[in-house]
């Protein structure tokens, strides 16, 4: 293996899509694996915890966690805190973004229409304004997490507000962060961002 390589499924708003544009704004070339659901059930024995993304890199075993990958580009390529708490703050706050996504991610498998319109309903009522506002107290002056310069502590929050704000997931209103203004503004930052404006016109979503 010469370069790096990054497998996940074809996903937007995903763990996947914020490890890719870390390697892009990094400037690491990388084969961009995005597999089929049906390939799945024969990879994931193969993989280091059952999951994906995955990223490797010549010489070095696979690694997956999209944090453990975040950092680990951030660390090497000046998009991480150099200073070991201000790194650790960000840490927590990729690890919220992790809370909010298992407790949507059970309401993906509801079949009942009635339930999952429930379910739906008490996380864009409840949960999610709850988890938005613990957010917002974590942000200062922007327009991202550290100031002027986006990390990727940045694009994990972006993608996670990106899969509601893109008015995708049912019965939770694409306005459900509206009554945020920094993460508000922050989501708007990370998608002007030129790098990942770049991104986005390479493979258009």
């Amino acid at each position: 293996m010469t370069k790096a390589k990054l497998t996940y499924f074809d996903l937007a708003g995903s763990r996947g899509e914020e490890c890719r544009l870390a390697l892009h704004l990094a400037g690491i070339e990388f084969e961009d694996i995005r597999i089929k659901f049906a390939e799945w059930p024969a990879l994931k024995p193969t993989t280091p915890f059952g999951g994906m993304p995955i990223l490797e890199l010549p010489g070095k075993p696979p690694l997956s966690q999209s944090n453990a990958i975040l950092v680990l580009v951030g660390r090497r390529h000046g998009l991480h805190p150099a200073d070991d708490f201000e790194a650790a703050r960000h840490e927590a706050l990729m690890l919220h973004v992790e809370d909010l996504r298992h407790a949507v991610g059970p309401t993906l498998r509801i079949k009942d229409p009635d339930h999952k319109r429930t379910a739906r309903e008490e996380l864009a009522t409840l949960v999610i304004p709850t988890w938005a506002a613990a957010t917002e107290r974590q942000l200062q002056e922007g327009p991202f997490v550290a100031g002027a310069k986006l990390q990727v502590v940045d694009l994990k929050l972006f993608m996670v507000a990106r899969w509601f704000v893109a008015g995708t997931v049912d019965h939770i209103p694409a306005t459900v962060f509206d009554p945020f203004p920094k993460l508000t503004r922050l989501y708007k930052a990370v998608a002007e961002h030129e790098g990942v404006k770049a991104w986005y016109a390479r493979t258009p979503t």
